[in-house]
């Protein structure tokens, strides 16, 4: 993985093997950011995927596996009251099954690049946007 903050915006490529929400929480980490937004595309070669069931209170988890088109990528990194990072990312991705093109959506939990990930990250600058705890969903919202 390398990146390059130009201008007020980092942009990263992600290499074979690496893990996308992990590298970008670790370049966060290094460059002190606390809170960010970001978008990419890629190629990975395996994701997995989460969608939340509110009737079971809980997310369910697929895995996909092969050669995955990563078409979205959109995200944001947020901090808690005691400076820990958190992301919310959510990807699109497709793929070729049995011949037929289908996709994969949803709550990105992790995804390993195959070839190549692209991605840009947009600090916020002027403030920090901070954590706050859904009991419902057990995840975190944006609080001002």
């Amino acid at each position: 993985m390398e990146y390059r903050k130009l201008g007020d915006t980092y942009y990263i490529r992600m290499d074979r093997g690496d893990e996308i929400v992990s590298g970008i929480i670790g370049i966060c980490r290094a460059e002190g950011i606390s809170s960010a937004c970001y978008s990419g595309i890629g190629g990975c070669s395996e994701a997995e995927m989460q969608v939340f069931i509110p009737e079971r209170g809980e997310f369910e988890t697929k895995k996909a596996e092969g050669m995955l088109e990563l078409v979205s990528l959109m995200g944001n990194i947020i901090s808690d009251d005691s400076g820990g990072l958190h992301h919310h990312t959510h990807g699109l991705f497709s793929f070729i099954d049995g011949g037929e093109h289908r996709v994969i959506s949803g709550h990105m939990k992790s995804a390993t690049v195959r070839y190549t990930a692209e991605i840009e990250l947009r600090p916020v600058y002027g403030g920090v946007i901070r954590r706050q705890y859904d009991p419902e969903t057990g995840t975190g919202f944006w609080r001002f």
